[in-house]
């Protein structure tokens, strides 16, 4: 099995060199698991922080020849679990398809003071 670890330029950088944006599974047969770091982006609200976090998602996806239709699994740590029902309109924008398994979380505080949402989603590529 051969795994990459990856921070693609075409993407936004990581927040620190400390940790992979993006690593990359070789499945035996083809296809590849990708497995993204969770994301957070800026705004002054929950709407347009996930909005950023999705964009991020799509462009790390996108370097690696996916799209936020391969999403199998995300995982969703908020703030402010009351605020879900903005979140799950936003996400329902950029993932229109077939929804992936979930996990959404409430926890005290992120890495960030101002971060009100870290996203971290795992993607199937089938063999080419």
């Amino acid at each position: 099995m051969q795994i990459t670890l990856d921070n693609p330029t075409s993407a936004p950088a990581p927040l620190s060199p400390y940790y992979s944006q993006v690593a990359r599974v070789e499945l035996p047969g083809g296809g590849a698991l990708l497995q993204l770091s969770g994301q957070v982006a800026e705004g002054p609200d929950l709407a347009a922080q996930s909005r950023g976090v999705f964009e991020a998602l799509d462009a790390l996806l996108e370097a690696h020849g996916a799209t936020l239709a391969d999403i199998i699994n995300i995982r969703t740590y908020l703030t402010d679990i009351d605020l879900l029902h903005e979140y799950g309109k936003v996400r329902r924008e950029y993932l229109t398809g077939t929804p992936p398994t979930s996990t959404t979380v409430e926890v005290s505080k992120l890495f960030l003071p101002w971060a009100l949402i870290e996203v971290e989603v795992v993607a199937a590529l089938s063999a080419t």
